[in-house]
This record gives structure tokens, sequence and C-alpha cells, in this order.
């Protein structure tokens, strides 16, 4: 019976994907449990802390498929410690090798691990997708590097940039997020073992080489002391996760903004056969951009949640720990579905030139405003010249009229320019700054 959005036969795939699903899955959260647990009879194996025959026991039955899982869940209506995974283990285990799981282990030391190594899948993943939304940017950097289009400051026509310069900004802050991916890894892929409180008092003298052995057996840091209630490097994982949602967030809702019928600049894409509305045929909504935005929105509010589950009490606390097991699953795979999403958009995105260029003289000219006003100010000053060009410009927009006409008729402008030279003021393409010597630099920066 399905009972989330996730693992819905109807709504699943506006919310998560079958790959994240696979790695947040009961098969592989008990895979990763065993695979812990596996590491560590091996490690105590070689250093001849258990039998070498239940090394080898423990080890070759280490696979969730063998396992009633099922079981598990029944045991954990009565327990929240790793005693649910060993019972259904050693069911499956013969010579008395079940005798020797877990030790000198605590049961958070093998949820931690395993909570990890699930983690460290999703990463890879989340990783990859972040950067097919980087690249994808830097081509659309790339291919509108010239485009030129009203760059708009507070909802309104501001100044004109280029639409390469837009997405070059998209570009600078995903490559960012994709720093701050890899310099997470140290810190956050490290393992747990260490016993009861942290202090390996179970294993005295030999700990510090199971620990070591285990960890390279895991591919995972050796932990400088035991983690069980210092969780800021989950805590950092999810919000970096939900910098990432924002963004994307921000990406989405620009491209809604520009598919707007009065505007049409941007469209996300769009194929025969996608329906905007069951009653109004014409409708080509921006329908997967919303989808970003509200999946996004999910990701940022898992953030305080998992700062708050850095309040841990005492040396270990499950009150935290059982609320990581909730929001870091659900963090990986709403953002997981938001970047296979902003691939989409990205990769696809419809770009209307032509729609760019009208929208440009949509004000009649005093989008450009601030060209006559320095033009200006080198006669008069700045300030005597923002006060001049301000009255034209709210006597333009009030009338209607266009600024071209209204420079034109104002004595204390033309004295000092010609008809010509208004003209060139008002050209948008002439205005667009360093605005494709900065795509350039954004470009150079290209993995």
């Amino acid at each position: 019976m399905n009972s989330t959005v996730f693992d819905s036969q109807v709504f699943g795939p506006l919310f998560s994907t079958d790959d994240m699903r696979r790695i947040f899955s009961d098969q592989n959260l008990v895979q990763s449990w065993l695979d812990t647990e596996a590491a560590l009879a091996r490690a105590e194996g070689e250093l001849g802390i258990i039998p070498q025959q239940a090394m080898e026991e423990i080890c070759s039955k280490a696979r969730a498929e063998w396992v009633d899982i099922p079981a598990i869940g029944e045991f954990y209506k009565s327990s929240i410690t790793m005693v649910p995974l060993l019972k259904a283990f050693k069911k499956i285990l013969d010579n008395d090798a079940g005798e020797f799981v877990h030790w000198g282990a605590t049961s958070q030391d093998i949820v931690d691990t395993g909570l990890i190594l699930q983690i460290r899948q999703a990463y890879q993943l989340l990783l990859g997708r972040l950067r097919q939304c980087e690249r994808a940017s830097y081509a659309l950097a790339e291919k509108y590097k010239d485009v030129v289009m009203a760059g708009r400051t507070h909802v309104q026509h501001a100044l004109p940039i280029t639409m390469g310069f837009k997405a070059a900004v998209w570009a600078s802050e995903l490559s960012r997020h994709v720093v701050r991916m890899e310099e997470i890894a140290p810190r956050l892929f490290i393992g747990q073992f260490s016993g009861a409180v942290g202090t390996l008092a179970s294993l005295e003298d030999r700990g510090l080489d199971v620990q070591k052995r285990m960890m390279e057996l895991l591919d995972l840091a050796v932990p400088d002391i035991a983690w069980h209630t210092a969780r800021d490097h989950i805590a950092e994982f999810i919000n970096l996760l939900a910098m990432i949602a924002a963004t994307l967030a921000k990406i989405s809702h620009e491209v809604l903004t520009l598919q707007r019928t009065e505007i049409g600049e941007l469209e996300e894409p769009f194929f025969m056969g996608k329906v905007g509305s069951s009653t109004m045929p014409h409708k080509r909504n921006p329908q997967v951009c919303e989808n970003v935005i509200a999946l996004t929105r999910s990701v940022r509010a898992l953030a305080p949640l998992a700062v708050e589950a850095m309040i841990c009490e005492n040396e270990r606390d499950w009150s935290c720990e059982i609320a990581e097991w909730d929001f870091v699953p659900r963090a990986c795979l709403l953002l997981d579905t938001s970047l296979e999403k902003s691939v989409d958009i990205l990769e696809n995105l419809i770009v209307y030139p032509e729609k760019m260029e009208k929208n440009l003289f949509h004000l009649k000219g005093l989008m450009l405003s601030e060209s006559v006003m320095m033009h200006l100010g080198q006669k008069m000053g700045r300030m005597s010249a923002h006060d001049i060009v301000y009255k034209i410009c709210m006597a333009v927009f009030e009338k209607g009229s266009s600024m071209e006409e209204a420079l034109l008729a104002q004595p204390e402008v033309m004295q000092y320019f010609t008809e010509s030279e208004i003209q060139q003021m008002l050209e948008p393409h002439h205005y667009i700054g360093l605005a494709t010597t900065f795509v350039d630099r954004v470009l150079a920066k290209r993995p």
C-alpha cells in the first residue's frame, strides 16, 4: 500500500526518481546496515578478535534479500535499536556466527554508518545532476551572449542586458554549489564505530585497530571522536541541499515569470501532447517550473529541522537521529527530482530573441534614462541631470509618449545635444555595458 507521494503510483514522478527511491528503499537501508556489520566482522576477524569461521559466515550472508525485512519492521514496534536487524540476521547465519555479529558495537554505530553510506550514494546522484545543470547554464550563456534583452530590477524594466548575462549568473551560482558539494565530502563521509558512549571500552586496546580497518573496508574516513551527538555534518549537508534548492527555485521562477503571456521571452520545454489545461486547450503552462518551485520549498523547509536535530543530550540521544531518518531521505528525494526537472528546463529552454527585441522598446525609450542622465551629467552635474531627466521620464510615463520626443522638446537638454546624439543615447544595443565581458569571464571558468 502506497502511503506517501514518494512511493505513490499516481504522484510519484512529480516528487521522486527511481534512482533515489532505490537508494532510500528498505532493501538498501538494510543492506547499508549489513555492509557495516560485515565490515566490522571482517575487521575483527582479520585481527583475531572473532573466529575466522564466524567472520566468513557473516560476510558471505550479509545480503538484504536474504533477510526477512518485514520482520524487522515488526520488531521495531517495540525497539528502535539494532536488535530487530540482529534478530533477523541471526536467523540466516549458521554455526553460531550470529553470536559474533555486532561485536563491541552499539546500535547507533551501525545506523549512523549505514546512513552515511546511503548519503554517499545520494550525494553522487545529486552531484551528477547538479553538474548537468551547471553545464546547461554555461551553454545558454555562450549561445545567447550577444542577445540583448531588458534587464529588470524590482520586476520593472531597468537597463539592457543580454540573455547570456542572465544565464551566466545562473552558471556562476551553480558552479559554486558544485564546489560546496566537493568541499563537504571530507566532512560528511566519516564512519561511526565508537561503542556505547563513544569510548570503545568494549574492545579495550584493540578498538582503534578495528575502527581503522572497518573504515578502510567501507572507504570512509575514521572519526577523530564519536559523533553520536555531534550532527553538524548532517545539518550542513541538508542546509547545502536547501541552498541548491533555492537556486533551482530562482531559475524556475525566472523562467516562469518571463513566460508570462505579456512578456513571452522564455518558455520551459514544450512538446506536442503536453497539456496545460483540461478546459482551455490553448494553455502552455509552465507546469514543470511550478513543480520545481513546489519541491524546493519543501527542501528548504527541512533546513531548520536539520539544525534543530543538532541539539542532542548527553552521549547519545535517539530523538535527534530518528528525525534524520525522516528528513534526510526526504531532502534527497525532493532535491533529486528538482534537479532532474531543472536539467530538462535548462537543456531544452525555449528562448524567443524576437520577443526580447520587441520588449526592449516597450517603454518607448524610458529604459535608457540612465544613459541620458549620465551624458547630461557630464554637462551640468549628475544630481541636476537626474532632476531634469526624472521630470521628463515621469511626464513620458503618464502621457504614454516617447522619451525621444520629450527630450527633443526640452531646451535644457537640447542645448547640449543634437538629435542624432539623443537617438544614440536611446539605443539599447549600445548600452549593455560589460555584459558580454562578464559572460566571457564566467565561461573562462567552465570545467
